[in-house]
């Protein structure tokens, strides 16, 4: 969750906004209010879509499949504009962390937890398909831990019975590692395609782990055809269910209602304290909207059935923090400093080449992006605080960060984009990083294997305190004591790391740059290793940005990422 921008209207509908929730694919979700004071999540569809027959056509799906079905496990739909642009869907707002962000702060769930949370999960599925729909996209990002129990979100690509599928670019619907084989095969999705992405789901709770390793969607979906769901050290009895759940042939997938009798529950999950402890990884709602003037979405006379609009005054932003001393001109609006937004996108940052032609991140030369637009979970929570140090931790200023915790950053090479967790934290004001490669490197200052990697804040920030940023680099396999690659796929290691530095030393506004490898190195075992060479291990590359307050004090605030060409 983060606050509204500049660029947000006030309203959509007669709904005042309170927040920005995230984003996908179709557009910006949205944290409101209506006029009698209920919170609503609201999907606006983007802009630059709303001319695409098949995308608008998926758009009002998902708004009638969220109608049509009527469960305690879903959020029921509350308002629509789907006649002319702007488009939108109104549902329930489902307070709590998703089970991705929950499991990526916390680490794999009990057993116990897992059979109540598969059979809540098995139930709301049972309830979607009663409705005459599959869900089509079930997994750890798609489940929300309310207070209520689990809630089944993003009917995005749900599907009706004998509707004619709408698919894109011809890709297999769903998310690699939770989509059935015979999906990825060229098959219809049915009921058992969201038993497969059930069992899936589960063993990513029960382990930590995706369930198919890592990799690029076609290495992850290999492995969800012909390899097994990955259970090791899960209890013998939860492991046999999900390995059922997930079996190659549709046919040997047990129905729901016998998973649900195969879980065993004697008691409700919200009973459960591992589960109710879970909700602490969610997000306050705010209390009122982030401001009131915005460009509509909606005519002022607009009045959907049963609401009169209605508007409410907001507090204004966050004053500058002290503690440094004023700058040189500019001024420049906040992001609040320390705030746990959960969500980070990236926008393409141009960079000149001679002539003044340009080449972006997403065209597959450049790779230089902004952290402006949000993409991350519906109704996602918020990241815990930072680890405390250990005892005799030196903290201070950093220098090299050390591993607190498991690194799940993933940049996936055919997506250009980082795979979940999202960010821990919401970088400080306009932040900017960049990618760039020896065979990209029009100036030719780089050398064959080396990569230079940058960050900066694109506007000033007055009186804004030492903001250290640690930038890491993460091969695709784990490494061992002398540099050398495990083979290990679920790269869970912190990855080598260049010294921190001050975004604002020197010129604020400059690029601050590292070169890989002959920057980085890695603390393992109580040992300094080098960074070993690209082509030690080819493929997609993960870079992540972290915020460091020490060296056992940092949090991750955005990810990039490249490919490595043995």
């Amino acid at each position: 969750m983060e606050p509204l921008r500049d660029v947000d209207p006030a309203h959509i509908g007669a709904h005042a906004l309170l927040a920005r929730l995230g984003a996908g694919g179709m557009g910006q979700v949205y944290l409101a209010r209506s006029p009698g004071g209920r919170l609503v999540a609201v999907k606006v569809i983007r802009e630059e879509i709303t001319g695409h027959p098949e995308a608008l056509a998926r758009f009002r799906r998902e708004a009638e499949t969220v109608r049509a079905v009527r469960s305690a496990y879903t959020a029921n739909l509350i308002d629509a504009s789907l006649a002319a642009p702007p488009f939108w869907l109104a549902t329930e707002y489902v307070a709590g962390p998703t089970l991705a962000h929950a499991v990526a702060r916390r680490g794999a769930l009990p057993a116990d937890t897992c059979r109540g949370l598969f059979a809540a999960l098995a139930e709301g599925l049972a309830s979607v398909h009663a409705s005459g729909v599959t869900h089509r996209d079930l997994k750890p990002q798609n489940v929300i831990l309310g207070a209520q129990g689990p809630q089944l979100i993003d009917f995005g690509i749900a599907r009706g019975v004998g509707e004619t599928a709408l698919t894109q670019d011809g890709q297999a619907p769903g998310t690699p590692g939770y989509t059935a084989p015979e999906v990825l095969l060229g098959g219809g999705a049915g009921a058992a395609a969201d038993v497969f992405a059930l069992g899936a789901t589960l063993a990513y709770a029960a382990t930590g782990r995706p369930p198919f390793g890592t990799g690029v969607a076609a290495t992850v979906g290999y492995r969800a055809v012909h390899e097994p769901v990955d259970v090791a050290g899960v209890d013998p009895g939860l492991a046999a269910l999900i390995e059922a759940c997930t079996a190659k042939d549709p046919q040997e997938r047990p129905g729901l209602r016998e998973v649900i009798a195969r879980c065993g529950v004697s008691g409700a999950l919200v009973d459960d304290p591992v589960y109710r402890g879970l909700g602490a990884l969610g997000e306050a709602v705010p209390v009122h909207e982030m401001r009131t003037q915005g460009p509509g979405l909606a005519a002022p006379g607009y009045t959907p059935t049963g609401y009169t609009p209605t508007g409410h005054a907001g507090p204004t932003g966050p004053a500058p923090l002290p503690g440094r001393p004023p700058r040189r001109g500019g001024t420049a609006a906040w992001v609040a400093a320390g705030a746990a937004l959960a969500v980070v996108g990236a926008v393409a940052v141009w960079q000149l080449a001679p002539g003044g032609g340009g080449r972006d991140a997403d065209g597959g030369r450049g790779g230089g992006a902004t952290a402006q637009s949000p993409a991350g979970p519906a109704a996602g929570g918020q990241s815990p605080a930072a680890p405390s140090p250990a005892a005799g931790s030196p903290v201070g200023p950093p220098t090299f960060i050390k591993q607190t915790a498991p690194n799940l950053d993933d940049y996936n090479p055919l997506q250009h984009q980082c795979h979940d967790p999202v960010p821990e934290e919401a970088p400080l004001g306009d932040f900017q990083g960049s990618v760039t490669q020896a065979s990209e490197d029009y100036l030719h200052e780089l050398k064959p294997g080396q990569v230079r990697i940058g960050y900066r804040m694109k506007a000033e920030l007055p009186d804004a305190p030492p903001y250290y940023v640690a930038v890491v680099v993460k091969p695709q396999h784990e490494v061992d004591a002398n540099g050398r690659s495990t083979q290990v796929a679920a790269n869970r290691q912190l990855g080598f790391v260049a010294k921190a530095r001050d975004v604002y030393e020197g010129d604020e506004l400059q690029w601050k740059y590292v070169v890989y490898p002959d920057d980085f190195s890695m603390e393992l075992d109580g040992k300094r290793v080098k960074a070993p060479p690209l082509a030690q291990d080819p493929g997609g590359w993960t870079v992540v940005y972290r915020h460091a307050v020490s060296d056992v004090q940092h949090k991750s605030v955005w990810c990039l990422g490249f490919d490595a060409v043995a």
